[in-house]
């Protein structure tokens, strides 16, 4: 049985110049540590099960070439981004440096900023101030993506969950948002907005009713920390695509119907016109075709 395929995805596959060829960028490497920028569409690392491309493995590929991988220096994962995140991420190269910088990350990572295009919640009564904090626990569904429960009756587990905001520019649809992590849970950032009605742009998960950039509008600009061995303070930055400020600022009264949602309304249309003509009943040339008594039950359903 084949699984079930994501209409943003399918999407994507048809439409992405580099789908399946995404490439990283190195913008920092020692002896220690390195500092890619990954794109969207690409995995951090593998799941059990998974054989799709990972910015884990494309790393260790690159360092295969070079003839510098070994069983002892290699990437080691120290967090992750989700795979339609975007920008600056971490890789530890030894064992010894990995359990060092997972154990004082909170310590050592002094900045973690993301850039993020939401759209607006439909009244102005829900609009979030021009700053503050998301202290929301996040649960999973059935599909282990995060959500923030909001019935009395839900039973689900939760673990804690804190998001610091601000609003870089609020548009009359959308809003730049810049987003600070207090924890690091699973789809956080996008569980935390979608919870306060500002689902962001191409998320299908948490049902975007818009999709500009043909991509989630997620990314991870600043990363700032002390190097785990020399106690230097390092600080990389990637800014967000230049689109996103310019595509808030300008709004977005009629925007194009995602795909998800296209898909959404053929399948209604197709039901809607089967049911139509289930009760319309066969038309006048298959019933000519008929032989007698089969036209006479059908003329008389």
């Amino acid at each position: 049985m084949c699984a079930m395929v994501k209409a943003s995805t399918q999407y994507k596959r048809e439409h992405k110049k580099d789908y399946g060829r995404e490439k990283i960028e190195i913008i920092y490497e020692d002896n220690d540590i390195v500092v890619i920028n990954k794109p969207t569409g690409l995995l951090s690392v593998p799941y059990p099960g998974s054989k799709v491309r990972t910015a884990q493995e494309l790393l260790e590929k690159i360092m295969r070439q070079r003839g510098v991988l070994t069983s002892t220096h290699k990437p080691y994962v120290v967090h992750r981004l989700d795979r339609d995140t975007s920008g600056v991420m971490m890789f530890a190269l030894n064992e010894a440096v990995q359990k060092k910088v997972m154990k004082t990350w909170h310590k050592m990572v002094t900045e973690r900023l993301y850039r993020a295009v939401a759209e607006n919640p439909k009244s102005k009564e829900k609009y979030l101030p021009d700053s503050g904090l998301i202290d929301e626990p996040l649960a999973q569904n059935a599909f282990h993506v995060g959500y923030v429960k909001n019935r009395e009756d839900d039973k689900a587990d939760t673990v804690p969950a804190r998001t610091n905001y601000k609003v870089i520019e609020r548009g009359e649809t959308h809003t730049l948002f810049e987003l600070e992590l207090d924890t690091g849970k699973k789809n956080q950032i996008r569980a935390h907005l979608s919870s306060k009605h500002y689902p962001l742009a191409g998320d299908e998960n948490y049902r975007a009713n818009t999709d500009p950039f043909h991509r989630l509008a997620l990314h991870a600009r600043t990363l700032v920390f002390t190097h785990p061995t020399n106690g230097r303070k390092l600080r990389f930055e990637i800014p967000e695509p230049a689109e996103w400020l310019e595509y808030v600022k300008k709004g977005d009264k009629n925007p194009e119907k995602p795909i998800w949602k296209q898909e959404k309304t053929n399948n209604r249309k197709s039901s809607f016109e089967k049911l139509t003509n289930d009760s319309l009943g066969p038309s006048r040339k298959s019933i000519r075709k008929m032989d007698f008594i089969s036209r006479g039950i059908a003329t008389h359903r």
